[in-house]
Order: C-alpha cells, then structure tokens, then sequence
C-alpha cells in the first residue's frame, strides 16, 4: 500500500497559488481516474483506490501547509502504511519552473509543509519536488501564496500531466523510469 499526499492550503484563495501545486496534481489524477468527489478523513480529502491491485491512499490534507504532518500521520498510522512508501507531491522554490524532480529523502529546505512532515513521520519519504521557481524582488512566503502567473498556466498544465505520468510509474513500483521521467521534463 502507499500513501500518496499532496500538499496545498484548503480554500479557494489558494486554489491556483504555487504553494498548492500538490492538490493541483491530485486533482488531476482523480480526474483521470474519473472520480468525482472526494471523501473526508484523517482532517483531509481522502480517496482509497486499487490500480492494478495496488491499494493507493490519496490524501490533500485540510489542516493548512504547516500542520499537513498530523494528517499524513493519521493515514499512514491507520493503514499502517511504511515511510518508505509515503509519497509527497510539493512546490519547490530551488526548482525552476518546469522542472521536475524525484528525490527519496532528505531535509525540509524551509518548506513548512515538509518541515511538519518530518518532524512528525521522519524524513525518509519520497517526494516529487515541483518547480515553482525563485522569486527576485518578493518575500518567499508572499511568492508562493500567490497564483501562478497567466502566462504561467500553459506550462503549469504541461507539468501536472508530467506529475501524473510519474505518478503512474511510482505506483507500479518503477522508480528509476520515473526519474527518467522527470530528468527529461524540463518544458
């Protein structure tokens, strides 16, 4: 089983800003899938599904960025689900827009969200970093609270169908095709 989390602020404030790249991403794929809603548990939208006889936890928690730590810890207990296969989807400012990478492990970077992660479940999750790109004359914590740009939106779509496909491969347990993936999705 593996517990699949995307990390944003819940509101439609934030529904485009570069700090929800991660529900974007769920969303997305729930789409694919052709599910309609979403179920409410562990303080998050939730969804279990089975692709290919792998039991796949879906999770957006609900608690705010820097608090989505308790929510992943409440699935992950309850399914008793390995940190190993606790996959994270986030933003990351060290990232160019475009850019996509895989990454097994490691520290917080100053993202608030994995900051709560980690400190409550550890560190060796596996992330897919999303690029959002360094701000130049604003506060970081301003940049990413903001949304995406109108000329930003093309390639923002280009790289939430990206994240799926690498999101297809990691469910199938085929980690090094997904980094091949990603190492390829400079757009």
């Amino acid at each position: 089983m593996k517990l699949l989390v995307g990390l944003g602020n819940p509101g439609e404030k934030y529904k485009l800003t570069r700090h929800n790249v991660g529900f974007m991403v769920l969303d997305r794929l729930i789409n694919n899938l052709s599910i309609k809603d979403w179920d409410k548990k562990f303080d998050s939208c939730f969804k279990k599904i089975i692709s290919n006889e792998k039991h796949i936890i879906i999770l957006k928690p609900l608690t705010f960025m820097n608090l989505s730590g308790s929510a992943v810890q409440k699935a992950q207990n309850f399914y008793n689900i390995d940190i190993n296969n606790v996959i994270i989807i986030h933003d990351d400012i060290d990232l160019e827009l475009g850019r996509i990478k895989l990454k097994n492990g490691g520290g917080d970077s100053g993202h608030n969200g994995l900051k709560s992660i980690t400190k409550i479940i550890g560190s060796e999750f596996i992330r897919i970093r999303i690029g959002v790109g360094r701000p130049e004359k604003i506060d970081v914590s301003a940049y990413v609270l903001n949304n995406f740009l109108e000329k930003e939106l093309f390639l923002l779509k280009e790289i939430i169908q990206k994240s799926c496909e690498g999101i297809k491969l990691l469910i199938e347990d085929e980690n090094e095709q997904c980094k091949k993936l990603f190492s390829e999705s400079t757009f």
